[in-house]
């Protein structure tokens, strides 16, 4: 389990953790579960044209991950924020069956963007990986307060001077990148899980903000150690574990929150 080709891997996952952590805290505040799942699935297409293209899928990754992120963003404006996720997560599915028409093959590459490859994750991929990951963590610690404002009282925030709209696009590119560099690792159906389960199980269990955010940080790492542990003895898929158990972190936390609540009746009583 501690093998030398496994380092990378519980490496790479705790770095991929940390990052679904601290920007889920803030999708699951803001009621973007949707935008979280739609922007890495949606950005499976730019893996595919850049597979057409013979370039790197991570840029077209990348890009795709951006421009869909931003297009949610304009179109929000302008429509209700599920619609505009919708209209563009169809958009960059139907990119993506095309660019998939004009290969006499289904790249395992792309593949493994759907469902991850944390075990075959290679040295020179952690660097970047965790260099896009430090940019995520500085952008939420440097936008906390007005981003923390502007996800739960929005009409404060705007009185206080923070431009919601602009703050919603800078999260929304914030995602992008968080998406981008997750995806080769645990893949654009199981980040998803990754960056809602534990969230939300943490904000479930207390009611401050920081507290809330460590605690989703501290959820996120320890289900994927237990996906990796747990993938390892039993040879199932380490995504198997990951979605399992960013579920059961939530119904944990659910129960556990219910129970605080039915006991604090009991007591009052």
């Amino acid at each position: 389990m501690f093998a030398p080709f496994m380092v990378n891997a519980w490496l790479t996952a705790s770095i991929v953790a940390v990052i679904a952590g601290v920007v889920g805290f803030f999708v699951v505040l803001r009621g973007a579960a949707f935008v979280a799942d739609a922007v890495p699935q949606g950005a499976f297409a730019g893996a595919a044209g850049a597979s057409l293209l013979g370039v790197n899928t991570l840029v077209g990754l990348g890009l795709f991950a951006l421009a869909g992120s931003l297009g949610i963003g304009w179109l929000s404006r302008r429509a209700r924020r599920d619609v505009a996720t919708a209209l563009i997560l169809v958009m960059m599915l139907g990119l993506g069956a095309l660019f998939l028409s004009f290969t006499t093959e289904y790249s395992s590459e792309i593949f493994s963007l759907l469902f991850g490859e944390v075990l075959g994750v290679s040295t020179t991929e952690i660097l970047p990986i965790a260099g896009l990951g430090l940019l995520c963590v500085l952008a939420v610690l440097a936008l906390y307060r007005p981003l923390l404002l502007s996800s739960v009282a929005p009409e404060s925030s705007a009185a206080r001077g923070v431009n919601n709209a602009r703050m919603e696009l800078v999260f929304l590119v914030i995602v992008a990148i968080a998406t981008s560099m997750t995806l080769p690792v645990v893949g654009a159906l199981l980040i998803f899980s990754l960056m809602i389960g534990p969230p939300a199980a943490a904000r479930s269990l207390t009611a401050s903000p920081l507290v809330a955010l460590g605690l989703s940080v501290v959820l996120a790492l320890v289900t994927v150690w237990i996906a990796i542990a747990a993938s390892f003895e039993t040879n199932w898929p380490i995504g198997f574990f990951v979605g399992t158990g960013g579920a059961a972190c939530y119904a944990v936390g659910r129960l556990i929150a219910r129970w605080r609540g039915s006991h604090v009746e009991v007591s009052q009583a």
